[in-house]
């Protein structure tokens, strides 16, 4: 008797993307849905869908057989097309926590058909100690420009200048104002300049909700215990960063606090696909467990099949090899 156990692939599985990373999501995606034996969905975010057009391109050029890597364009009516349709079967998410929750609720009411969901949510904890470079701070909070973020959208300036002057009003100090920002190559985008805020406490709006723009919330502590209680009342644990000289500070720091991915001098802690992507909390859906980055893409994509047989000695069709020169009777 032998028991194996096989991964075999779910079928068609769907990623939507975020806008902010249009590359880098399908490429955590693509590679490992595809090679574990699925058929893959991808939805680019509607501000910015020509990254995934390009990759598609790249795919039919690398020799993809037809019908692997479909790309499909659209906003909420074509996620929830995505959610309800029976024959996808595991879907992906990166992006913030508002659409992530819906994302997941609604496909999970489908996983009596087998859906399983990955969602990777945008929110964050927070950093602790003194940051020497502003432009991998600011970066953290999406802007990848020391120029400002062009948001898209009169919304999206609005809501984020809306939170820097609520951190105004309730107290906080603006060192850095990226408000009406105009770059003269651009002056009718909807940019946001760089932003610093000073003595932020836990209760203002700007800690609360997330900004998604280039703003650096700075918050004061007095010790590292004070820091790493701040940090761990976070509802989100995506990633966390401390800047010190002191490796046992850095070990307590990294023992101690609630936050899927650490770094240590390093101010953007995502690691290698070969480490996944660690964010715990509410910054990840079901508690790490459906992770579909790196390694753990394999487990996500396939689904286990065990088999047992029984083979019996009496069973056998042959009692002996047969050797001898084959002739013709």
């Amino acid at each position: 008797m032998e028991t194996r156990t096989y991964r075999e692939p779910l079928g068609v599985v769907a990623a939507i993307c975020p806008f902010n990373f249009p590359a880098m999501i399908p490429l955590w995606c693509i590679p490992i849905a595809t090679i574990t034996g699925n058929t893959l969905i991808l939805k680019p975010s509607e501000r910015d869908p020509g990254a995934a057009m390009i990759l598609a391109e790249l795919v039919q050029q690398a020799g993809f057989p037809e019908g692997v890597v479909n790309v499909i364009h659209g906003a909420h009516r074509t996620v929830d097309f995505i959610l309800d349709e029976p024959a996808i079967k595991a879907i992906s998410f990166v992006g913030g926590n508002k659409a992530g929750e819906y994302i997941y609720s609604r496909g999970s009411a489908n996983e009596a058909d087998g859906l399983d969901g990955g969602l990777v949510e945008d929110e964050v904890d927070g950093a602790m100690g003194a940051v020497d470079d502003v432009d991998d701070a600011l970066g953290e909070a999406g802007l990848l420009n020391q120029l400002g973020e062009d948001h898209g959208s009169a919304r999206s300036k609005q809501r984020i200048e809306s939170l820097i002057a609520s951190a105004e009003r309730e107290g906080a100090t603006i060192l850095l104002d990226g408000r009406g920002h105009k770059p003269q190559k651009y002056p009718n985008g909807n940019f946001v300049g760089p932003t610093i805020i000073s003595n932020v406490t836990p209760d203002m709006t700007c800690y609360r909700e997330e900004v998604f723009g280039p703003v650096l919330v700075c918050l004061n502590v007095e010790t590292i215990d004070d820091a790493i209680e701040l940090i761990n009342g976070n509802e989100y644990g995506n990633g966390v960063a401390i800047f010190t000289r002191s490796g046992a500070t850095a070990e307590t720091f990294r023992k101690n606090i609630q936050a899927g991915q650490v770094g240590v001098n390093v101010p953007i802690p995502v690691p290698l696909p070969m480490f996944s992507f660690t964010g715990n909390k509410k910054s990840i859906a079901g508690g790490g467990a459906n992770t579909f980055y790196g390694r753990p893409g394999i487990n996500f994509y396939t689904q286990l099949k065990t088999v047992t047989s029984l083979w019996q000695s009496s069973d056998a069709v042959a009692k002996k090899a047969a050797v001898h020169m084959p002739t013709l009777q």
